[in-house]
């Protein structure tokens, strides 16, 4: 079975940019937003991902993801439900772990920055660029735009 263990973070500042080492473009649709299999679909820079996640227990839930050709990921971005959502996602590491930081280009809404980790209780710096923890709140779930 594949875990997600995930900390999500509203940023405080773009000292991110400076600190990252990468920046990717991504597009991602909805094909199913029921809390229990969210479907998504995306495309990341020029590659294509299916996605099927669980509900969320805390800081886990259930995530498959797939490679798919590209043409099928426009195809199926397609059939999403709106909006389509496009961001910018900085690569930035710290501390030994690597931060995802997302930028929210359409719709507009506040940067996020998240940590994926082995086990809930794994203890990790905090960038400076990190503000309140939102883990948890579904106000902040790409899923819920």
């Amino acid at each position: 079975m594949g875990l997600e263990i995930e900390h999500k973070y509203l940023v405080a500042d773009d000292s991110y940019k400076a600190m990252s080492e990468s920046c990717h473009e991504i597009r991602q649709g909805y094909l199913s937003r029921v809390p229990e299999r969210v479907v998504r679909v995306r495309i990341y820079d020029d590659r294509g991902y299916l996605s099927v996640k669980g509900v969320n227990h805390g800081d886990i839930r259930q995530e498959f993801e797939y490679a798919i050709p590209r043409e099928d990921a426009l195809e199926m971005l397609a059939l999403c439900e709106s909006p389509v959502i496009e961001k910018r996602r900085y690569i930035v590491p710290y501390g030994g772990f690597i931060w995802e930081v997302d930028e929210f280009i359409n719709p507009r809404r506040p940067a996020t920055a998240e940590i994926e980790l082995p086990d809930s209780d794994t203890a990790y710096p905090l960038p400076p660029f990190v503000g309140p923890n939102v883990t948890g709140d579904p106000a902040y779930y790409n899923s819920n735009l």
